[in-house]
């Protein structure tokens, strides 16, 4: 498998400053690049001209795969790129029409497809969950026939219910 090393340094503890790494990634090109693209190949301890093109960031996954140690690395392609992108996004609070602008989607269904449940989704909908669940009830009095139930779960509030059918079975 081939390795590919960039020059750049990525802080592990406190803020990165995006635009710092950036500019420093960007004195590292060689002035006379005459193509566009940001990325270019680094052998030697320096940047050539020849730009990084998508077969080679298709490989990265893979590689990472295996630095990680990961089992069957060949699994991680540069479709886990798009798929890890729409995730972030999602967890970030974007909206699908951003969502689906990244990843040049035009259905919001495929759009979906590609948002995995990672677990800050997961934390955010179950916090959602239980937010309806927070107010204490300790009695409901039925008017009908005066009935009262006491000590009802603390976890179920009916002051923002809507649509709601109680089945109740009274033994006699």
């Amino acid at each position: 498998m081939e390795i590919l090393d960039f020059p750049l340094e990525i802080e592990t503890e406190g803020n990165t400053n995006l635009l710092d790494l950036y500019r420093k990634y960007a004195a590292l090109r060689p002035p006379h690049t005459s193509h566009g693209r940001f990325f270019v190949f680094y052998k030697s301890g320096k940047c050539t001209t020849q730009p990084v093109g998508k077969n080679t960031f298709g490989k990265i996954p893979s590689i990472i795969a295996t630095y990680l140690g990961l089992s069957d690395p060949t699994l991680y392609t540069g479709h886990c790129l798009r798929r890890s992108s729409a995730t972030l996004l999602l967890d970030s609070r974007a909206d699908i029409t951003t969502i689906k602008r990244h990843g040049g989607w035009k259905s919001t269904t495929v759009a979906e497809g590609y948002i995995d449940n990672s677990v800050q989704n997961k934390t955010n909908i179950a916090n959602q969950m239980l937010q309806a669940a927070t107010t204490v009830k300790k009695t409901i009095n039925l008017i009908k026939e005066n009935v009262s139930f006491s000590e009802v779960p603390s976890n179920i509030d009916f002051n923002s219910c809507e649509n709601v059918t109680f089945a109740i079975n009274v033994n006699k």
